[in-house]
């Protein structure tokens, strides 16, 4: 029987962030807010927010953050964790790469691979409105996983992880700046059994000079470029990109 495979998140979002608890969500997050206060910021802009964990810890620290995502699944979670962890957010559904956002902001971040996820043709239509929806002077804090990452941990592997309630899998391959994830849930329902469930994951390798590149060109200034939570970026598995609307 041919199974299935549906589109990015649409069974995994209710599990994402379960599955990646150990990923360091409060150190991040407290590096992103330190970054922030360097600024006179008050509203902001959380592009692909996913499940909205960045942005609840950004509405925690005394910001106003839209959580923007085209994924209805991944809002609906973002939006029951948001209620149930009593967080005041507005979610919007969109695609970055489309849409243009009615009101604008002092800030706007994309965190967790969200670039990874924009097409190489879509990507200045991306920053572009990303642009248009910040203040003149507005914060763009983003990064994206590094080609090392993709090249020589991601690359032709399969990632695993086994848990009593879910089992995930995530075959990997990449062909050129071109990263495909098949990703299959075993999902253990109400009677015990498991549910197989799938879904395909496509992302872009950037390189850093390619998005400087683009920043500029889309009406940015360039501040600072850095590895994850400030590590050096030459062995880092994630680059962090400051800039500020022009």
């Amino acid at each position: 029987m041919t199974m299935k495979r549906q589109t990015a998140y649409e069974n995994l979002a209710k599990w994402f962030e379960y599955l990646n608890d150990d990923c360091g969500y409060e150190n991040w997050s407290q590096y992103l807010i330190s970054k922030l206060q360097g600024y006179p910021v008050k509203t902001g802009l959380d592009v692909g927010c996913g499940g909205g964990w960045f942005t609840r810890a950004f509405t925690r620290a005394g910001y106003v953050v839209t959580g923007l995502d085209k994924s209805p699944q991944m809002l609906d979670f973002a939006q029951e964790q948001a209620l149930k962890e009593g967080v005041r957010g507005e979610y919007l559904l969109g695609d970055v790469t489309k849409m243009k956002l009615p009101k604008r902001f002092d800030f706007a971040t994309a965190i967790n691979d969200c670039v990874n996820y924009i097409p190489k043709d879509k990507l200045r239509s991306a920053l572009k409105n990303i642009g248009g929806a910040l203040k003149k002077g507005g914060v763009f804090l983003f990064d994206v996983s590094s080609p090392r990452k993709f090249h020589e941990k991601i690359a032709n592997t399969v990632c695993a992880d086994d848990r009593e309630d879910v089992t995930y899998l995530a075959f990997n391959r990449v062909c050129g700046d071109e990263v495909t994830m098949e990703v299959t849930l075993f999902e253990k329902r109400a009677d015990g059994a498991f549910e197989r469930l799938d879904e395909t994951h496509t992302q872009y390798i950037y390189e850093e000079e390619e998005l400087v590149a683009a920043l500029r060109e889309s009406g940015f200034a360039l501040v600072e470029t850095e590895g994850f939570l400030g590590e050096d970026k030459t062995q880092s598995d994630r680059l962090c990109f400051l800039a500020i609307k022009r």
